[in-house]
């Protein structure tokens, strides 16, 4: 097997066409997976043209989750499924936006760095944004790294992202640079036959602009038929065997075996130089089948706010996806809206008729009362619950007023004034006025309790985990709530804040103030989503008849 020049990295650059949320993101993670497993040294970055430095202030609703990486990085959500799929800790380093590169150019304007000359777009922007990426490529000393472009091919704000594309390609090589469009082939039901006019105008708007597709990636609810492949082949300007289906599937983890059967390894590795490459699938095809063939579903309740956009909670999904397939199970997730428990207090018994409860991580007022009120309904009917980030919060605050009788308890987030604030501003908050990347960001260690329901689910004293919050337990009421039979089980910075409760009388009542769904990992679940999943089977066990 030839090995890749060391000092030489290849980059696959990915766009899109016709409409966003085709796949971009798992097209980039399956392709960088299939190189994995020959053997070449992959990774993968997220280029977003929006203004923004990053994606810590953007509604969930709009942009889908922020994902945290551990050095602190508020990040597009791909950077989650990059981090799945490869099973790497990647930086903020790998999501690039223009908030960052005009920030930059502009940083280094004011410093006088460009020594009175004009300050542009052409060549001032587009370099910058080829130092980011061959800095990072340099950084991890990947073979190739895979940089997928955010939005669709005619968006303004995606140009001198492409243009610094076909930059790198004349300056690299043709060799050392590879482009996958990923297109739409619509079948409209009136006339009941795949559509390529879509795939055509994206790839003539796409060579508009100075760049030649090397291979096509076509989504649609069916595989490409063979008429369709030669007439996306022919006006594409695209060899056929360089167009490459990507139908609907059941799991995402299935696209790497998708894309590996229609052999888009062959033009990947011939036009970057790769020689002959043997895919090793490892436990992949393991995980796969584990998601496919499950026995039973569990009925999981999702307490939220941003229950409208399922892209919110994404790796909370996934997360319990792993922990069910490890387990045999597929969980079936309900998003509820939290608010209508706030309209109606009588309807959060509807949640009676699921095996576990989680709320998520948040932000503000808004359906915090339907929380409160969901937390306190796990409790009382012993129900597993599992709380994250703002859902840890809001147990606690449910805990306060329901077990430790301390009427008006809340978190000084939602209301300032409150008698009893349990969950207060982190000290280091106070002052602080900008709102971008000033949270408590990224990885912390944590030291969990001996004989603890955490010390048993992770199976070791100290972990390391991802964080994104403002405030924290108060511990001025760690007595009461202890009293009451709270466990504080897990703690950072020498037990300064706490990171861990749970309900040891509880089948299962454990929240943490972290993110534990960003380190869950197909086939290696995170220990608190084990959990819950364990209890939840139990739950399920307890009610259904013997005889069934």
């Amino acid at each position: 097997m030839s090995v890749p020049d060391p000092k030489q990295a290849k980059f696959i650059f990915v766009t899109g066409g016709v409409m966003s949320g085709l796949g971009k993101g798992v097209t980039s993670a399956s392709i960088a997976k299939l190189l994995q497993n020959t053997g070449l040294k992959v990774s993968c970055v997220k280029v977003d043209p929006y203004l923004n430095v990053d994606a810590g202030t953007m509604n969930p609703l709009i942009h889908g989750e922020v994902f945290v990486t551990d050095d602190g990085g508020e990040t597009d959500m791909d950077i989650g499924t990059y981090e799945r799929f490869l099973n790497q800790n990647l930086s903020r380093a790998h999501n690039i936006t223009t908030g960052q590169i005009y920030l930059e150019v502009i940083n280094r304007e004011r410093k006088g760095d460009y020594l009175g000359r004009c300050v542009q777009i052409i060549p001032n922007i587009t370099d910058a944004i080829k130092r980011s990426i061959r800095k990072l490529a340099q950084k991890t000393e990947v073979d190739v790294l895979l940089v997928e472009c955010g939005g669709t091919v005619g968006d303004i704000e995606s140009l001198p992202f492409l243009e610094a594309f076909r930059q790198m390609r004349l300056q690299d090589g043709l060799e050392n640079t590879l482009f996958v469009h990923v297109t739409l082939a619509p079948m409209l039901d009136m006339v009941g036959e795949q559509k390529t006019k879509p795939t055509q105008h994206s790839v003539q708007e796409l060579r508009r602009i100075g760049i030649q597709p090397d291979v096509l990636v076509v989504r649609a609810h069916m595989p490409l038929t063979k008429e369709s492949k030669d007439k996306i082949s022919l006006f594409a300007n695209v060899p056929l065997k360089n167009v490459v289906s990507n139908p609907d599937v059941k799991t995402i983890y299935m696209v790497p075996q998708v894309l590996a059967s229609e052999g888009i390894l062959q033009p990947v590795c011939e036009h970057l130089r790769l020689g002959e490459r043997q895919i090793t699938w490892d436990s992949w095809k393991k995980v796969v089948d584990s998601l496919m063939n499950t026995s039973r579903d569990l009925n999981v309740a999702m307490v939220g706010k941003y229950v409208a956009l399922a892209d919110s909670y994404v790796s909370v999904n996934e997360a319990l996806s792993h922990a069910a397939a490890d387990q045999g199970l597929r969980a079936r997730v309900d998003w509820v809206e939290a608010e209508k428990f706030e309209a109606n207090p009588e309807s959060v018994s509807l949640l009676s008729k699921y095996d576990a409860i989680i709320i998520p991580g948040g932000f503000g007022k808004r359906g915090s009362e339907g929380k409160v009120a969901a937390a306190n309904h796990a409790r009382l009917n012993n129900i597993p619950y599992l709380g994250l980030c703002f859902g840890f919060q809001l147990a606690l605050v449910s805990f306060a007023r329901h077990a430790c009788g301390l009427e008006g308890a809340n978190s000084t987030e939602l209301e300032p004034d409150t008698p009893h604030p349990v969950i207060d501003l982190l000290p280091e908050q106070k002052g602080i006025q900008d709102m971008g990347a000033t949270m408590r960001l990224g990885g912390i260690n944590i030291d969990l309790m001996e004989s603890s329901v955490a010390k048993r689910l992770y199976g070791q004293s100290a972990i390391r985990e991802r964080h994104r919050h403002r405030f924290e337990f108060n511990q001025k009421y760690r007595e009461k709530f202890e009293a009451q039979g709270m466990v504080f089980s897990g703690s950072s910075d020498h037990g300064r804040r706490i990171e861990v409760l749970e309900i040891p009388s509880h089948p299962y009542y454990v929240a943490v103030q972290y993110h534990p769904e960003f380190l869950s990992r197909p086939g290696v679940p995170e220990p608190v989503f084990r959990g819950l999943i364990s209890a939840a089977v139990e739950k399920y066990q307890a009610r259904i008849p013997a005889s069934a």
